[in-house]
């Protein structure tokens, strides 16, 4: 309807005029919302949901019956090893929980490899039943049971590595290395010492196997061990293969100590008169150092191999080690890891028999604490070195240049301003072992090296305190060699260590030990080098013994001078064109000379002074700019970009080496003397 509109002429419409209505009705919502606003409360914050409950504690109890583990290591092509298990069960639980290993004695870190487990499947007296996967402990798996159920039985596939992306290679088509926690699941609840286990291996056709597990029985290539707990199988590696040699080196008729030697091929299984006899000198020094053993035999397994990973890991009845395959064939080249034997040797007496009481756990999965690894792995380093002098795998030189090239390294470490030493033992838990961009920055596991200069520093210490009368050998029988012939664990704490030393020798040595450990300490420990009748000094002089073993690990190592290291074709090992890492940089010294010219880790080496980089250019070209004062000229290559950078250093190759003062007592030289003790009777 139209109407006029009061005193006009013009038509007046009962619609309003658009924009006045979008006003009105913005109004009439804003007045709305107020209201609103007025009367209904905020939404409630979000709070956490409850976790699960967790995984049942350990108990000293025993587990119902032996697990049945069967391992295939059989199928070498996929490099796939098939797991069935079959466990007992208590009649009355409702649930049984199953662990996959996660802190591995010997790695101080949650490092169980769960990411290749696959084809999980559980049944439960015969019947498939469905696990479910803990939703907070990725390393627990959950089996429901029905009421007085007898069993649960279990498969899964271990998928090892087959490329070295996804991780350290363990099988190739003539060797494994075979490590029970990475194949086996275990039931929550017990100490693994409460747990037995019977063992079945199927190995290729052919091949032998070297292990500290006593054998039952054998048929074909089916193994089956005798009855063993569940801490002494995951700790004990077997190795396997088609090339096999096992070397008695038993100091004694009640001391049995075998080379049990695994190889990519038989030549790489020859061994020289003088080889041999350092290997027999290392069982009979350990038994001179320790007075005892906590073994029924021991097995140093070797693998030489340029296909299967290196490791070095300790077990109270065996090593588990893997090297070049040149170990024995190019002796010289290996300079800088034969003390791998004699480091992994002592730890059956230290870190197995005697251990840190946090790192020790009742199973393999709760967390360690690495606190005193300075004492578990800087003890056994020093042990390690000393032992390879005494035996002959190194000559007493070496050794004494090795210790120079650690203290070099350290006196280039600007991070000890800011890290205290004892604080180096959680970097396994920090960074999972993995590799840091920053290693004189970040400073990972100082306590494996810098333990050992502390270490040397204690057993001259002891020297001068006695005068020579008493050394750190002593300690080491305290310490290490008591309750011969027992295989029980016997855990320590910090106190107990300063006791003992000083029971050895009165001193403050809770003093000596904090300020070196726990105290923040920039001075490199190099007391034990001036106590020994040395000093550490620096000249342009080459050490070939030095050069060669660095090159047969494909290293470079620059860090004293230009504060640089490179990766080099390895000397030795396998061509690979397509992948050639000469000039990449393995190491940049943090406020070293070439870090405060712009050089980072992410670049390579091409050229030096315009010349193809090459470990000697380098070392020509740094002494020329000895003695010219130019600047070196480097070229380097970060992903497509070249650029080239002056360096302005002048002071020489810096090379590190421990110089005899005549005037002090020669300390140094008998501690690395072959010990005069006869071999104790056992």
């Amino acid at each position: 309807m139209a109407t006029l509109a009061p005193g006009s002429g013009t038509l007046f419409r009962d619609m309003e005029n658009p924009l006045v209505r979008i006003r009105r009705v913005s109004c009439c919502l804003f007045a709305s919302a107020t209201l609103l606003a007025q009367t209904v409360k905020n939404p409630p914050q979000p709070q956490p949901l409850p976790l699960p409950p967790p995984i049942v504690a350990p108990a000293d109890r025993p587990y119902p019956g032996p697990v049945e583990l069967t391992v295939d290591l059989s199928n070498l092509s996929a490099r796939v090893i098939h797991v069935r298990e079959h466990l007992p069960v208590d009649r009355a639980a409702r649930e049984l929980v199953l662990l996959y290993p996660e802190w591995i004695p010997g790695h101080h870190s949650p490092t169980g490899p769960i990411s290749r487990v696959a084809g999980v499947v559980t049944s439960v007296d015969g019947k498939r039943v469905q696990w479910v996967r803990d939703q907070v402990n990725v390393f627990a798996f959950h089996v429901p049971l029905t009421a007085g159920a007898k069993s649960v039985d279990v498969e899964f596939d271990y998928l090892s590595p087959v490329r070295h992306a996804e991780g350290r290679i363990e099988i190739s088509d003539a060797v494994a290395d075979l490590e029970w926690n990475e194949v086996v699941l275990y039931p929550a609840g017990y100490f693994t010492r409460q747990i037995p286990f019977d063992v079945t291996l199927k190995l290729p056709d052919g091949w032998k196997y070297a292990t500290a597990l006593e054998t039952a029985s054998e048929e074909g290539s089916t193994v089956k061990f005798k009855t063993t707990t569940l801490n002494t199988l995951a700790d004990s590696p077997l190795y396997a293969g088609s090339h096999f040699k096992r070397i008695d080196v038993s100091p004694s008729a009640t001391d049995i100590v075998h080379l049990d030697v695994f190889a990519d091929e038989d030549k790489n299984l020859a061994i020289t008169a003088e080889e041999l006899a350092a290997h027999k000198n290392l069982a009979a020094e350990a038994d001179k150092l320790y007075a005892s053993h906590h073994y029924n035999h021991y097995d140093l397994l070797l693998l030489l191999s340029e296909k299967v990973g290196g490791i070095g890991l300790e077990h109270h009845q065996s090593s588990e080690n893997g090297v070049h395959a040149n170990y024995f064939t190019d002796w010289s080249a290996g300079v800088l890891e034969n003390d791998l034997l004699a480091h992994e040797y002592t730890h059956s007496w230290n870190g197995k028999f005697r251990r840190p009481a946090d790192l020790w756990t009742p199973n393999y999965n709760i967390p360690m604490r690495d606190d005193l690894l300075w004492v578990y792995e800087g003890m056994t380093e020093y042990w390690g070195m000393i032992l390879a002098a005494r035996s002959g795998l190194r000559t007493p030189e070496e050794t004494r240049g090795l210790f120079a090239h650690i203290a070099a390294r350290f006196e280039v470490m600007p991070g000890r301003g800011w890290r205290p030493l004892v604080d180096t033992t959680n970097q396994p838990i920090v960074s999972q072992r993995r590799p840091v961009s920053f290693v004189s920055w970040q400073l990972p596991e100082n306590y494996y090296d810098e333990g050992a200069l502390i270490w040397l520093d204690a057993d001259t210490k002891i020297r001068e305190l006695t005068n020579g009368q008493k050394s750190l050998d002593d300690f080491a029988k305290a310490f290490l060699g008591i309750y011969n012939g027992s295989f029980v664990t016997v855990t320590y704490d910090l106190n107990d260590v300063a006791k003992i030393l000083n029971t050895v020798a009165p001193y403050d040595w809770m003093t000596f030990l904090r300020e070196r450990v726990y105290n923040l300490h920039p001075a490199v420990p190099e007391d034990g080098f001036t106590r020994g009748g040395y000093k550490l000094v620096y000249t342009d002089t080459e050490q070939p013994w030095y050069t060669k073993g660095a090159a047969s690990f494909g290293y470079s190592d620059f860090t004293s001078s230009i504060g640089l290291a490179f990766s080099i074709p390895r000397e030795g090992g396998p061509s690979d064109d397509s992948d050639d890492p000469k000039g990449m940089l393995e190491e940049v010294i943090w406020n070293g000379p070439a870090f405060k010219a712009g050089v980072t880790p992410d670049m390579r080496l091409v050229s030096v002074n315009g010349k193809e980089f090459s470990p000697e250019v380098l070392r020509d070209a740094i002494l020329q700019a000895e003695a010219s004062k130019q600047p070196l000229q480097l070229q380097f290559k970060r992903g497509n970009i070249y650029t080239t950078i002056s360096l302005a250093y002048f002071d020489g190759l810096r090379v590190p080496s421990l110089q005899r003062v005549d005037a002090a007592p020669d300390r140094f030289d008998e501690i690395l003397a072959p010990s005069k003790s006869p071999l104790p009777a056992f």
